[in-house]
């Protein structure tokens, strides 16, 4: 667990367990994300909390030496305050710990935000077969989805 400060408030960045498993929903939920196929990925999600709320959310499928960085969300309130950030750079040494070479992520709404780490647009197909696989690839991000590729 890793504790940080915003704005005079105290956020635990850890990582999550099943008990989390509602409130991550709820939080995908308000967000606009969607939440198919999240419950597999509890052992790789992380989660902010603040004073027993969940205040942000990632999460990280694994796919041998390839990863899908998804349900990246903070909630309203907490937005601006650098949380996202550090959700997202834990989740990349999470990746970088397991040995994965690339991370992909589908977005509809932040492919202006995840430049600043270094994510850059590919194409569909040039996505590794695995990752292909996925829930958020087959059935729950559109076509139309920009298609993200960070190599570590």
């Amino acid at each position: 667990m890793l504790s940080q400060t915003r704005n005079g408030r105290c956020v635990d960045i850890r990582t999550a367990g099943t008990a989390d498993l509602p409130k991550v929903l709820s939080l995908l939920e308000r967000a606009g994300l969607p939440t198919a196929g999240v419950d597999g990925t509890v052992p790789h999600l992380i989660v902010a909390e603040s004073d027993s709320s969940l205040v942000g959310v990632v999460g990280l499928e694994l796919y041998g030496s390839s990863a899908l960085l998804r349900s990246a969300a903070v909630d309203e309130g907490w937005r601006g305050s650098g949380i996202g950030r550090v959700l997202i750079e834990r989740a990349l040494d999470l990746a970088r710990e397991r040995g994965v070479s690339d991370v992909y992520l589908l977005t509809t709404t932040a492919e202006h935000y995840f430049p600043r780490f270094e994510f850059v647009c590919v194409s569909r197909d040039s996505v590794a077969e695995a990752v292909q696989s996925s829930v958020e690839f087959q059935a729950v991000c559109p076509a139309s989805a920009t298609v993200m590729r960070k190599t570590l």
